[in-house]
């Protein structure tokens, strides 16, 4: 019965993949015969691919769950001894269910997307439909040939070969979902940058459709990285969260241009600005995930995330990404005389040019993460040697970009569009920068002397000060006008300005985690000490004292505990437990790390080999406001959240009949 159910996944999926080329047949057939019968079609098979491939997902979990180890994925990635909850999420735990769940996304927010805009985009829908359908079909082409999870093995193992140790945590039951629904989110801007690249219409009607979808992939992108570098920081036990790897590069790249992106839309929602660099951010931005994907999947890299090592999966990544980079900077290229605008900048002191010097920066940083992230692999197949490009380069390159850049997030929200006098400007300006003063005052006190960390608070504490100069003068102002309380105000501002303030709450949270980064990564203490039963050490005002070294096994584990108590001015605070664990189905050991965690940081411990005395030797490590990166990122999805809700349907729907000329096509009904 199981074998059965999991061939009728397998037979659900290669029939998705023939009803991807009847959508992208049908959707292309009803654009050149203005057929709406064909685009129903069409539009039936997308939504008919949702439910096939939603259903071979769940036969993969379902196998999971009853550990049917005759499907030969389940037994490489399972076992008896292994937790419920990470025999469900083992399905995403690697290369081929990974690129299941890639492939559910896909088709259930393409179904969604056409959905939501079949009656308000009837001219753009055919070819929103047939570009996602062909990427669905390059999805589903590649599963079913190359990396088909639904593969039996006779005879059935007894007992599977295990998931990763690494991967069983909490962090793979959030981390990898959020982002693949980032990546796989820009799939939607994209379907409509290329549709409207198609019918030569490249008003802003197309870029207030895919405001909301480019902002939610955008949060999602950004939730997941965070995600995963707290998952790092508590998990792989080498004191930090992000350490420049080409994986985590791969997801910094979309994110950098997909910030570029939805400070461009705006200006082309506001003033007809920006035309070529949205459609070329669109296609940029989604390039980049299916680089990512190529990257972390076809096993060029070395690392946890890298699940696949097989040349012929990486040949055919390389395909699909070379047709898509061809096809979409090729009709940008083709509709170039479409593209330009009317608008011009008027003043450099002006939101325009703010977004404009945004856009470049943000560029040129996700052009420097890409060549140190690819040179190294490019010269490795070139002449076979191997290279490392290391933190030391992109701390040298990339920090400064970004820190102009954040400078700009303090600047950008509180210029007007079209002009502004300089003098003016000055005046405005004049708090958030007697904040920085202030702030790099204190650092000099602190006896921070290294020039590219005073910048770095400087930049910091301008953009948080502007930021919350901008939310009070709106809060102000409103108060002034109706004499509101300061709290009603603020609801009622907050509730009225949704877009500009979620947009202002976003800016609030990225200041946080700026100041988080700057703190745990220039004022972490580290200390590496040997202790018996009884000894003590100090570290940041704390005295910790090893109690004993103590089994702590698991289900599918075996583990030593190092029990810590912490003691500040002679009264005990809490204990801490920092672990060794060997898996012994994988025959891997790990570490799992004891955490701390305060306003004003994290006590962070590590145990490592144990004596012949008894004792055992303990890392130490003192993050200040490391707790900060994470906070910021709540206020940044708070932001988004309600940014996200600023623009109801109905609005967009309005604005894009009075923006749209008249046209004749094939009807959506």
């Amino acid at each position: 019965m199981v074998e059965s159910l999991i061939k009728l996944g397998q037979l659900a999926t290669s029939l998705a993949l023939v009803l991807s080329v009847v959508a992208v047949a049908g959707a292309t057939l009803a654009s050149l015969r203005s057929s709406p019968a064909w685009l129903r079609t069409a539009r039936n098979a997308l939504f008919a691919n949702l439910a096939l491939v939603a259903f071979g997902c769940a036969t993969l979990v379902w196998s999971f769950a009853t550990l049917d180890f005759s499907v030969a994925y389940v037994a490489q990635n399972s076992n008896s001894q292994l937790p419920m909850i990470y025999r469900l999420t083992a399905m995403w735990g690697a290369h081929e269910g990974s690129l299941m769940l890639w492939l559910f996304y896909l088709v259930l927010l393409s179904a969604i997307a056409v959905k939501v805009h079949w009656k308000d985009h009837p001219l753009s829908m055919p070819w929103i439909i047939a570009t996602l359908a062909a990427i669905q079909f390059g999805f589903l082409a590649f599963i079913v040939f190359l990396s088909n999870p639904f593969l039996t093995m006779t005879p059935a193992l007894p007992d599977g070969q295990d998931l990763n140790p690494l991967l069983q945590d909490p962090g793979l039951v959030f981390h990898p979902p959020v982002l693949y629904l980032g990546y796989v989110g820009f799939a939607v801007p994209f379907a409509f940058a290329i549709a409207s690249l198609i019918r030569t219409h490249s008003g802003a009607e197309w870029v207030r459709a895919v405001r909301r979808w480019t902002l939610f992939a955008w949060t999602m992108l950004t939730s997941g990285i965070l995600m995963g570098g707290f998952w790092a920081y508590y998990e792989l036990g080498w004191g930090g969260y992000w350490a420049w790897d080409p994986v985590e590069n791969a997801s910094l790249m979309p994110w950098l241009t997909g910030t570029a992106l939805l400070h461009s839309m705006m200006a082309q929602n506001k003033r007809g600005l920006f035309r070529t660099w949205n459609v070329f951010l669109v296609v940029t931005t989604f390039l980049l995930t299916l680089i990512g994907t190529f990257l972390v999947r076809s096993g060029v890299l070395t690392s946890v995330h890298a699940f696949a090592v097989d040349p012929g999966r990486g040949a055919y990544m390389l395909g699909f990404l070379t047709v898509t980079m061809v096809f979409g900077y090729g009709l940008i290229l083709f509709r170039s005389d479409r593209l330009l605008s009317d608008a011009l900048v008027e003043s450099p002191y002006s939101r325009e040019s703010a977004i404009l010097a945004n856009n470049v920066l943000l560029l040129v940083a996700a052009a420097t993460v890409f060549l140190g992230t690819l040179y190294p692999l490019f010269v490795e197949a070139v002449s076979g040697e191997r290279l490392s490009v290391g933190a030391p380069y992109f701390n040298k390159v990339v920090v400064p970009l970004m820190l102009a850049v954040v400078f700009l997030l303090g600047i950008g929200p509180s210029i007007p569009w079209r002009k502004v006098e300089a003098r003016r400007l000055s005046t405005m300006l004049r708090k958030p920068l007697v904040g920085g003063v202030l702030a790099v005052g204190v650092a000099l006190i602190a006896g921070v002397r290294d020039l590219l960390t005073l910048s770095a608070i400087a930049a910091v504490a301008f953009a948080f000060s502007a930021t919350l100069a901008d939310i009070g003068t709106g809060i102000y102002a409103r108060r002034r006008v109706t004499g509101e309380s300061w709290l009603r105000a603020a609801r009622n501002v907050l509730s009225l300005g949704r877009q500009r303030f979620g947009g202002l709450i976003v800016h609030l949270g990225i200041a946080l985690i700026g100041a988080g980064m700057i703190a745990s990564g220039l004022f972490q203490t580290a200390v590496t000490v040997s202790l018996k039963p009884g000894d003590s050490f100090e570290l940041a005002g704390n005295v910790i004292t090893l109690r004993e070294v103590s089994d702590a096994s698991g289900s599918n584990y075996q583990g030593r505990a190092a029990i810590l108590s912490v003691s500040r001015d002679g009264k005990p605070l809490y204990e801490m437990q920092p672990e060794k664990r060997f898996y012994t189905v994988r025959s891997m050991a790990t570490t799992e790390i004891a955490i701390r965690s305060s306003f004003s940081g994290d006590l962070y411990m590590i145990i490592g080999e144990e004596t012949q005395q008894g004792g055992v030797t303990i890392r130490g490590y003192w993050n200040p406001l490391v707790s900060w990166i994470w906070a910021g990122w709540v206020v940044v999805a708070c932001g988004a959240l309600l940014s996200l809700s600023g623009t109801s349907r109905r609005r967009v729907e309005r604005a894009a009949a009075v923006a749209a000329p008249p046209a004749r096509g094939v009807p959506a009904e």
